[in-house]
């Protein structure tokens, strides 16, 4: 009888040992077609084992008022309070997943009144009527045999490593931001500069244009083309003066600020300094957020798969409860009232409902899905460095040939505007030199800001402004 006993203790244990053969949680490997070695097109730079990523960006914008507003941005954006908070929410999840290897313990008290009849069985014994109260603790612990609780709690980690590199995310995306909106103001400065330069010179042309025909060089249809192009340049100014206002007002609430004036020095000032360095594909992994995010995003679903499959095979839990119980509260806390009990189960699901089956499914398309949006996060991402790179190289080869555009319109504008006072040139010829200058100037200043842009694209593709 012994040995049967025996033999029944040892074939539980037995028994899960060969189900858990069956069934072992598995460890996650990133998968190796994510990133190949042709992720980066261009044929501008050569791969460097060095990415500008890992420059700072105090050390990338040396404009001290714009990196006074990266501070304040940084502090204050409502986007960044709420990833800091979603941070510590994904913390509260992880923590109670590593507490999942606890045991559970509960208290209770009750008291319980009863009315029995008196013809009943224990009527006339207790009166018609028993009180019974009792104290109970219960406890109950569960056997993490097929690794269900440890997978929860590696998804649960990734879901708040994925909360991190979000916060990671938007610390970029913000710094890029902030940049290219300070540029785009300073451009936006500078054209104002121009453009009223342009206002005033026109006012001396039309003058002139004026004496000219009281001199019967020109026609008055000279004077009111003249007169058209100067209210043409101020109808610019307003709308340079509107837009101005406008990203103003959106850089403020970048700042986390009601919109207000936006202190900025000038174009001119600006220096990109860094050089530039993509690095290899793989550093996306390590220094773009989005992508970090994306993969741990692919953790936990692959965690979760994980914990669906675990679901399939039997559950081993041990209870117990024990405590004080007694018909009198006053005999209530006593030895002779002290009562216990426990319970070890072992539950297997056999059918309900194809509920688990739906479960697993579910996961797995899940964890799938995943996979397929972190494969496009590299894809964007090397997209963006592409981008970026080709829109420098455009930008600077632009650059030179605007300039000399610029110089040709304005030798054009000069030497028209002679002849012109010398009978020798059509006043049409010198309204079109002038708003040739005007406008080559205004693509300048845009071609300078296409180029700080780049680099500030470029940065962010990389991974850049988090650290």
């Amino acid at each position: 009888m012994r040995t049967l006993k025996l033999y029944k203790f040892l074939l539980m244990p037995a028994l899960l040992l060969s189900l858990q053969s069956c069934f072992v949680a598995k460890d996650y490997n990133r998968p190796a077609t994510v990133v190949e070695a042709e992720t980066f097109r261009t044929d501008q730079l050569p791969a460097d084992t060095i990415s500008m990523a890992e420059v700072s960006w105090r050390t990338l914008f040396t404009d001290p008022v714009l990196a006074d507003h990266i501070d304040r941005a940084l502090e204050n954006n409502i986007d960044i309070r709420i990833a800091l908070e979603q941070i510590e929410a994904a913390k509260a999840y992880f923590k109670q997943a590593k507490a999942g290897y606890l045991p559970t313990l509960g208290l209770t008290t009750q008291m319980t009144h009863q009315q029995l009849a008196h013809n009943s069985q224990f009527g006339s014994l207790f009166n018609g009527s028993l009180n019974q109260y009792e104290a109970t603790a219960n406890l109950s612990w569960e056997a993490d045999i097929w690794g269900r609780i440890k997978s929860n709690q590696r998804a649960q980690s990734a879901a708040y490593l994925q909360s991190v590199a979000a916060h990671q995310a938007v610390k970029t995306r913000l710094v890029a931001n902030i940049a290219s909106l300070y540029f785009q103001l300073l451009a936006l400065d500078e054209q104002l500069e121009v453009t009223r330069e342009t206002v005033a010179n026109r006012m001396n042309s039309l003058e002139t244009i004026k004496a000219l025909k009281e001199a019967g060089n020109v026609t008055e249809v000279g004077v009111k083309q003249t007169e058209a192009q100067l209210y043409r340049a101020q109808a610019v100014i307003v709308d340079l003066e509107n837009q101005v206002r406008l990203l103003e007002n959106t850089f403020s609430i970048l700042l986390g600020e009601a919109p207000h004036p936006i202190e900025r020095s000038d174009l001119d000032l600006q220096e990109l300094n860094t050089e530039l360095r993509i690095g290899v594909p793989v550093q996306l992994l390590r220094n773009r957020p989005d992508v970090i995010a994306a993969e741990y995003n692919l953790v936990n679903a692959f965690q979760l798969t994980n914990v669906a499959r675990g679901n399939f095979y039997p559950t081993l839990r041990l209870t117990a409860n024990g405590g004080f119980q007694s018909l009198d509260l006053a005999d209530l806390i006593d030895t002779n009232s002290l009562f216990a009990n426990v319970v070890g189960s072992l539950t297997q699901p056999i059918f309900n409902r194809r509920q688990i089956r739906t479960q697993l499914e579910v996961a797995q398309a899940q964890q799938e899905i995943a996979f397929l949006e972190f494969r496009r996060s590299v894809l964007d991402a090397s997209r963006e460095v592409s981008d970026a790179l080709y829109n420098y190289a455009a930008a600077d080869a632009k650059l030179e040939i605007k300039q000399n555009e610029f110089e040709a319109y304005e030798l054009a504008t000069s030497y028209s505007e002679e002849l012109l006072n010398s009978g020798f040139a059509n006043y049409l010829e010198v309204l079109t030199a002038r708003e040739n200058a005007l406008n080559a100037q205004l693509e300048l200043v845009n071609i300078r800001l296409d180029e700080l842009n780049a680099v500030v694209d470029l940065y962010q593709a990389l991974g850049g402004g988090w650290k």
